[in-house]
């Protein structure tokens, strides 16, 4: 067991993004299986990953020695520069990065290959990251699903994140838009307001209006036709798989989904048109008012354009592509 009192510079942080700041070479599994046997504790008492931690506070972390060791132990990172092509913006605080499809943006496994590691050996190649100082760690300030493509922001140190973390949380100061392709036709916009719950332990979850968290995600048709619909998706909340769970609860389930989706369509979609995809994109950002030390991205927009198979598809399946505002 260890134990860490918290500073200012981590006040405010999530104990999740605390507790991998300080084993920073642990997998995503490793982490999650810790708050499971609930190891993780703050003052004396346990307490959820979402939990925040504030300066004054003792953190104890329950690993072994062995363990800790393994995760805190100097990090070799080569200088490679492999993120560049996929980096649509750039500034001293922030990264914004096009995330391609089959990429995690973190490592569940010790050999997988993530975007965070390829964004911090980008920063070390620049000289703007040490590996072996914990004190400012450079990380994303959230995620995407593995066959999501699309925009991930990445804060450069933990008061970035921090701020980030605060923006994305309010929800009025960051739209993140996502664009799928739904099966059936839906004549007009609307919300989706359904609580999800998360099947724990499990990378499952599904609508439940007794045990599940409030979810909302408004929807704007693009174009349609008979078949199917193009929808621009703002998420009002966060939760997991959200867009894929709220489509497929209205009976529109996003196309080429292999866990919500309408398995049969899929596989004549893939058959006739050789699209094996996810049909889900996270392609725009847009920041709105935003006070502090990040308020010069107030009413700024980041998009990504359609990718190619998208578009083809669309073309296929006598869909217009339309522009993207």
């Amino acid at each position: 067991m260890r134990e860490f009192y918290i500073d200012k510079n981590s006040d405010g942080t999530s104990l999740e993004k605390y507790v991998k700041k300080m084993l920073p070479n642990a997998p995503l599994s490793f982490i999650y299986k810790v708050f499971r046997q609930k190891d993780v504790r703050i003052n004396g008492v346990r307490k959820d990953r979402k939990e925040i931690i504030h300066e004054g506070d003792k953190v104890a972390i329950y690993v072994s020695e062995q363990y800790f060791e393994e995760f805190t132990s100097t990090k070799e990172i080569e200088k490679r520069d492999d993120i560049s092509k996929y980096i649509i913006y750039e500034d001293d605080n922030i990264l914004l990065i096009n995330k391609p499809r089959g990429m995690l943006v973190q490592k569940a496994e010790a050999n997988d290959v993530s975007l965070n590691e390829m964004v911090l050996s980008y920063l070390y190649l620049k000289g703007e990251y040490d590996p072996n100082d914990n004190s400012s760690i450079p990380g994303p300030a959230h995620r995407l699903d593995r066959n999501t493509a699309g925009i991930v922001i990445f804060g450069k140190n933990n008061a970035v994140l921090r701020e980030l973390n605060e923006l994305l949380q309010r929800k009025s100061s960051v739209e993140k838009h996502y664009i799928t392709l739904v099966k059936g036709k839906i004549n007009k916009d609307g919300i989706v307001d359904a609580p999800i719950y998360k099947l724990l332990n499990k990378s499952h979850a599904f609508v439940d209006f007794e045990k599940g968290k409030e979810a909302k995600t408004e929807y704007h048709v693009l174009t349609s036709n008979d078949n199917y619909s193009l929808l621009d998706i703002n998420l009002l909340t966060g939760r997991t798989h959200q867009i894929r769970v709220h489509m497929a609860y209205i009976e529109h389930p996003v196309i080429g989904d292999n866990k919500y989706g309408d398995f049969s369509l899929n596989k004549t979609i893939e058959k006739e048109y050789r699209f094996t995809n996810q049909f889900l994109e996270a392609y725009k950002l847009v920041f709105k008012k935003v006070d502090g030390p990040l308020s010069y991205l107030s009413n700024k927009t980041f998009k990504i354009d359609l990718g190619d198979e998208f578009k083809e598809l669309l073309i296929n399946l006598n869909l217009k592509v339309p522009p993207l505002v």
